[in-house]
C-alpha cells in the first residue's frame, strides 16, 4: 500500500518516507502475529541505547518486524536525547508501517513519539500527533506540555494544561510531573498568578509532599520575583529536601538580586550535608562575581578539581568569576584548561579582559579566536565594539560594523546599541547618529545614548528636537534622560530651559539625588545662587556631591565666607570630604585670601593621611600663594613626590602673580629639563609672568616657541598676554598692529588688555578704537563700561563719560563696588569704600586719619588723578582717604601686634595712590603688607613694592 506523508512529492512506500503523516495513519494488519526476539536482542538493543550508538539501534530495530514496544521505546528515547527528527521520523514510518500504532491502546508509543518530537523541535508535529491519538492517559498529556515548554512555547504549554484539566478524561488528571512542567512554564511567562493557581491544586492533590513539585514551585515563584513565597516552600519542605531544593533556592536568591542569601543557604546546605552539583556550582561562583568574593571562588575551584569535574559550563563560571574579581591571569588559566571551548568560553573570556579595561588585550585575544576558527557571533561583536570604542580606534570599530552588516547582525538591539556607544567614544556622532536612524526598532538605551551623545558633543539644539521627539514616542523618560537635557541647559546657560526641565522632573517624579546634585551645579553656573540654596535644603539625604555641588556654587559666585561655613557644616554633619570637595575649598579659601583656614586645611589632610597628590598638591600651591604665603607654596611644590604638568603649572602662576618673572621663566626651564611638555594652561601662565614682569622679550620669544616648537595654536588669552606684553611696556602701536596679524577675530579680552594699556600710556586715540570694540563685542559686561568710562575720565571726556553711564542704567547694569578684605585671628573682614558698617568703624577711621596726618607731615600728596569723578578737589581727597584697602590696612594695624605681615585682598585694581600710600605705610610702622589686587600680587616693605610700580 502507498501513502502520502508530508513533505513527499509523490506516494512513497512508508518505509521509504521520510516525514511525519499529518495524522496517525493505520497500515494493514501484519499477516502473522508479532513474534519477541529473543532475550539475547533485546539485551542487545538496550546496550546499543545505552551506548547512544543511534546507527546500530536503528539498524537492529528493523531488522526483525514487529519489534515488541519496548524496543521502540528505547530508541525513541535514544533519537529524543540525540535531537536527531530524521531518524525519529523513520522509526515513527516504521512504526505505522509494522502496525504497531494500530495495536498502541494505551498509547504507549504515541505517547513516546510525542514526546520524541517535542524534544526534537517539532512541536507542530507533536501536536498533531497528539490530536490524533483516540485515548490520552497523563503521559500523553506530560509530553505534549513538555513539547511546547521545550520549544520556548510556554504559554501554549499552560494553555495545554488548560485543556487538560477541562477534558476530565479518566487516567488524565494531572500528576507531579504535570505540574512541574505548568510552574516551569508560569516562571517562565512570569505569571505569578496561574503558579499561584496550581499551588493550590497542589496542595489539594496532595501533590506539594512531592520534592518535584515543590522544587518546581520554589523556581516559580522565585523567577516571578515572589522570593518571599520561594523561601517559605522550601522551609516547609524541611525534610524532604534534595539537591535540587538547595540549588533552586540558592539560584532563586541569585536571580532576585539577594546575594548574600544565597551565601547563607549555601553554608546551610554544605552543613546539612549535601554536595554541591554543577548546578550548585555555577550558582555560588555568580555569588562569589557578584560579591568579589575571590577566596571562596578559590575554595569552589579547588572543590571541583578534587571531584575531577570537567563540564564546560563549571569552567565557564569560574572564568566569570575570576573576571569579576579583576583576576584576569586566573581567569586566563582557566580558560586555557578547557579542552572543548566553547562559544561561551571564548566571549567570556573577550569579555573578562574588557571588564578589567585591557582593551588592547582584548583585541590581540580576538586575533587568536580568529586564528582558531571562531567565527564572531552578536555577543562577540558586542565585546568588540565596547573594546574599539574605550581605545577610540575609529576605523577599526568601522569593520566590525561592517561585519555585522555582512553578517546580519547589525539588525540586532544590543549590537546596534553597542555599535553607537562606540562611536560616541570615538568622537563620531555622526556615525551614531546614523546607526540610530537605521535601527527599526529602538529601546531606551538607544533613545538614551542618542540624547547623551547630542549633549555631550554640544549640540544642544539637536538634543532639545531629540528630547522632545522621545515625548512624542510616548517613552518613559527617566533621569539618564533628563541629565542629558540638564547638560544642554548648561552649555546653553538658558536659565528659562533650565526651570522647565526642573518642573518636568519634578512632575514626573524623577528627580532623584543625582539631578538634585546635578540642578545645583546648573544653577550656580546661571548665577541663581537662591535656587540651588532651595533644592540644597530639599535634598534630606546629602551625600559628598550634593555637599561639594553647593560649595562650589557658592565659592564661584563671589560668596567664598558661605562656602566655607558650607565646609565646615558638612564636617559637623560626618560627612568625609574627598579630593574633589578639599579642592573646591582650597580654592574658595584661595579666593577669599584666609589663610589660616588654608592652613587648618591642610593640617586636616596631613591628620587624616590624605594622599597629597595630583588635583590637592597643585591646589594647595594655589591656595598658599592665593593667600600671599610663596613661602609655604613652594614648600608644599618641593616636598611633591610626583610633579606632573598640572603643579608645574601652579607653581609657574604662583611666582608670576607674585611678581617673581625670572625666577618663574627659571622654573618652566626645568619643567622641560625634567622631560614634562608644557600646554596651553602652562604656556599662559609663563606669559602672564612674563606681562607682570616686563620681560617683553622673553615673551615674544615663548609665544613663538609654543607655536614653532610645541605645535599648540594660540587662545584667544594668550594672544591677550601678547597684547598686554607690548602695551605695558608702552608699545600700544605695536600692540595695536600685533591684533591685525592675528589669525581669527579678536574678543573681549584682546581689546580689554589693549585698552588697559592705553590707559596706563595715554594712548587716547587708540583707547578710543579699543573702547568701541570691546562694548560692540560684550554690551552687557558691566566691567568692560566702568573700563571704558575711567579711560574717558582720565581723558577729562566727562560728556563721554556720563554717556557710559546713562547706556549702563538703560541695560540695567550696575558696578559691582570696590572690596578689600583683611584676615584677622580665623575671621575675615571686609570693607567696601566710605565703609561705617564695621563694629569697630569709628577706630578704623580714627586710626586711618591719624596716619594720614602723619604721612602728609612725611611729605605725602594725595594724587587726585585716580579719583574718575567730577566732583571739587576736596572731594576726591576725602575719596581717596576712604578707599577699602586703606580701611582694612588701618584695622589691620589696630587689631594685630607690631610686626605681624598684614594680608589683604581686593577685587579691583590698586590704584595709583593707594598704591603710593600702602608703601609710605609699609615703612613708617615697619610692617610687611601683602595686597592682592585683581591683577597680582604687591609685597609692601621698607617703602617700597615687589611690582616696581608696574602692575
Amino acid at each position: 500500500m502507498s501513502v502520502r506523508l508530508p513533505g513527499a512529492s509523490k506516494p512513497a512506500t512508508a518505509m521509504a518516507a521520510l516525514s511525519l503523516p499529518p495524522l496517525p495513519l493505520r497500515a494493514p494488519p501484519a499477516a502473522a502475529p508479532a513474534i519477541s526476539p529473543p532475550h539475547s536482542a533485546s539485551a542487545s538493543l538496550k546496550r546499543l541505547c545505552k551506548e547512544g550508538d543511534l546507527r546500530q539501534a536503528l539498524h537492529q530495530l528493523t531488522a526483525r518486524a514487529p519489534p515488541p514496544r519496548e524496543h521502540y521505546g528505547w530508541v525513541l528515547d535514544l533519537i529524543a536525547a540525540r535531537r536527531a527528527a530524521a531518524e525519529g521520523r523513520q522509526v515513527h514510518a516504521h512504526a505505522l508501517a509494522t502496525g504497531s500504532l494500530d495495536e498502541d491502546d494505551d498509547g504507549f508509543l504515541a505517547t513516546k513519539l510525542v514526546f520524541m518530537y517535542g524534544r526534537c523541535g517539532r512541536v507542530d508535529d507533536a501536536r498533531r500527533l497528539f490530536d490524533g491519538m483516540p485515548a490520552r492517559t497523563v503521559f500523553s498529556w506530560n509530553a505534549l506540555v513538555g513539547s511546547y515548554l521545550s520549544s520556548g512555547s510556554a504559554s501554549e504549554a499552560v494553555r495545554v494544561y488548560r485543556a487538560m484539566r477541562a477534558s476530565a478524561a479518566p487516567g488524565s488528571a494531572p500528576d507531579g510531573c504535570t505540574l512541574a512542567s505548568v510552574l516551569k512554564a508560569c516562571g517562565v511567562e512570569g505569571d505569578g498568578r496561574c503558579g499561584h493557581e496550581v499551588h493550590g491544586l497542589a496542595v489539594k492533590s496532595g501533590l506539594d509532599k512531592s520534592t518535584l513539585v515543590t522544587n518546581a514551585l520554589i523556581g516559580m515563584y522565585a523567577k516571578c520575583g515572589m522570593l518571599d513565597s520561594a523561601l517559605w516552600v522550601f522551609e516547609w519542605l524541611q525534610e524532604g529536601r534534595d539537591v535540587a531544593s538547595w540549588n533552586s533556592v540558592i539560584t532563586g536568591c541569585v536571580q532576585n538580586g539577594r546575594t548574600l542569601e544565597a551565601l547563607e543557604l549555601f553554608r546551610g546546605m554544605q552543613n546539612s550535608g549535601f554536595g554541591m552539583n554543577s548546578y550548585t556550582a555555577v550558582g555560588v561562583l555568580q555569588v562569589c562575581a557578584d560579591l568579589a568574593l575571590l577566596n571562596l571562588g578559590r575554595e569552589l575551584h579547588s572543590a571541583l578539581l578534587k571531584c575531577g569535574s570537567e563540564f564546560n559550563i563549571q569552567f565557564n563560571a569560574l572564568l566569570v568569576m575570576y573576571a569579576r574579581c579583576g583576576r584576569v591571569d586566573s581567569a586566563l588559566r582557566v580558560f586555557r584548561q578547557i579542552d572543548e571551548k566553547d562559544y561561551i568560553s571564548w566571549n567570556s573570556m573577550l569579555s573578562c579582559y574588557i571588564q578589567n579595561g585591557l582593551y588592547a588585550e582584548a583585541i590581540d585575544f580576538f586575533g587568536e579566536m580568529l586564528k582558531h576558527g571562531f567565527q564572531p557571533d552578536q555577543a562577540c561583536v558586542v565585546s568588540l565594539s565596547s573594546a574599539l570604542g574605550h581605545l577610540g580606534w575609529l576605523n577599526s570599530g568601522r569593520e566590525v560594523h561592517a561585519y555585522a552588516i555582512k553578517q546580519r547582525l547589525h539588525t540586532d538591539l544590543q549590537v546596534a546599541n553597542t555599535l553607537m556607544d562606540m562611536y560616541i567614544k570615538c568622537g563620531s556622532i555622526e556615525c551614531s547618529a546614523k546607526v540610530f536612524e537605521s535601527m527599526s526598532i529602538r529601546d531606551h538605551i538607544s533613545w538614551t545614548a542618542i540624547l547623551a551623545s547630542f549633549a555631550q558633543s554640544y549640540r544642544h539644539f539637536e538634543a532639545l528636537e531629540m528630547f522632545q521627539e522621545v515625548q512624542k514616542q510616548g517613552i518613559k523618560v527617566d533621569s539618564m534622560m533628563i541629565g542629558s537635557i540638564l547638560e544642554t541647559c548648561s552649555g546653553l546657560k538658558s536659565l528659562s530651559l533650565l526651570k522647565q526641565v526642573h518642573s518636568y522632573a519634578i512632575r514626573n517624579g524623577v528627580l532623584d539625588l543625582i539631578l538634585k546634585n546635578r540642578l545645583i551645579d546648573i544653577y550656580g553656573d546661571c548665577r541663581e545662587v537662591h535656587h540651588a540654596l532651595n533644592i540644597f535644603h530639599t535634598v534630606e539625604k546629602k551625600d559628598i556631591v550634593t555637599w561639594t555641588s553647593m560649595i562650589n556654587c557658592c565659592a564661584n559666585n563671589g560668596l567664598l565666607n558661605e562656602a566655607v561655613s558650607l565646609f565646615a557644616e558638612m564636617q559637623k554633619a560626618n560627612i568625609e570630604p574627598d579630593s574633589v570637595a578639599l579642592v573646591s575649598i582650597l580654592v574658595a579659601i584661595a579666593s577669599l585670601s584666609s589663610l589660616t583656614k588654608g592652613k587648618q586645611v591642610h593640617g586636616f589632610l596631613i591628620r587624616r593621611n590624605f594622599p597629597i597628590e595630583g588635583p590637592v598638591v597643585s591646589s594647595l600651591v594655589d591656595m598658599y600663594s592665593g593667600c600671599g604665603s610663596m613661602n609655604y607654596a613652594t614648600r608644599v611644590f618641593s616636598g611633591a613626590k610626583c610633579k606632573d604638568v598640572v603643579l608645574w603649572t601652579a607653581m609657574i602662576n604662583a611666582t608670576g602673580m607674585h611678581g617673581h618673572g625670572k625666577q618663574t621663566i627659571d622654573l618652566f626651564e626645568r619643567m622641560i629639563q625634567t622631560g614634562l611638555t608644557p600646554d596651553h594652561v602652562c604656556f599662559l601662565a609663563l606669559l602672564h609672568a612674563c606681562s607682570h614682569s616686563k620681560l617683553v622679550d622673553e615673551g615674544k620669544y615663548y609665544l613663538d616657541m609654543m607655536m614653532s616648537k610645541y605645535g599648540l595654536k594660540p587662545w584667544q588669552e594668550h594672544y591677550a598676554c601678547g597684547v598686554d606684553i607690548l602695551g605695558r611696556s608702552g608699545q600700544t602701536e605695536e600692540a595695536y598692529r600685533f591684533i591685525e596679524s592675528m589669525p581669527m577675530e579678536p574678543k573681549s579680552a584682546v581689546w580689554c588688555a589693549l585698552l588697559g594699556a592705553c590707559r596706563v600710556h595715554k594712548n587716547h586715540d587708540l583707547a578710543v578704537v579699543a573702547a568701541n570694540k570691546l562694548l560692540e563685542l560684550e554690551p552687557d559686561n558691566p566691567g568692560n563700561y566702568i573700563l571704558v568710562s575711567n579711560v574717558f575720565a582720565e581723558m577729562g571726556k566727562w560728556n563721554s563719560v556720563k554717556e557710559i553711564r546713562i547706556r549702563m542704567a538703560e541695560r540695567g547694569l550696575r558696578k559691582d563696588p570696590a572690596c578689600s578684605w583683611i584676615e584677622i585671628g580665623n575671621n575675615v573682614h571686609t570693607f567696601t569704600a566710605r565703609d561705617h558698617s564695621h563694629r569697630d568703624s569709628e577706630a578704623i577711621h580714627f586710626k586711618l586719619a591719624e596716619i594720614t596726618e602723619k604721612l602728609n607731615k612725611e611729605g605725602y600728596t594725595e594724587d587726585t588723578r585716580f579719583v574718575l569723578h567730577d566732583v571739587s578737589e576736596e572731594e576726591k581727597i576725602d575719596m581717596l582717604h576712604k578707599h577699602s584697602e586703606r580701611l582694612a590696612i588701618a584695622f589691620g594695624l589696630i587689631s594685630t601686634r607690631p610686626g605681624t605681615p598684614l594680608r589683604i585682598a581686593k577685587n579691583l585694581r590698586v590704584c595709583g595712590d593707594c598704591h603710593e600710600f600702602t608703601k609710605l605705610v609699609s615703612k613708617m610702622f615697619e610692617r610687611e603688607i601683602v595686597v592682592r589686587d585683581a591683577n597680582r600680587f604687591h609685597h609692601f616693605s621698607g617703602g617700597s613694592c615687589s611690582c616696581g610700580d608696574f602692575w
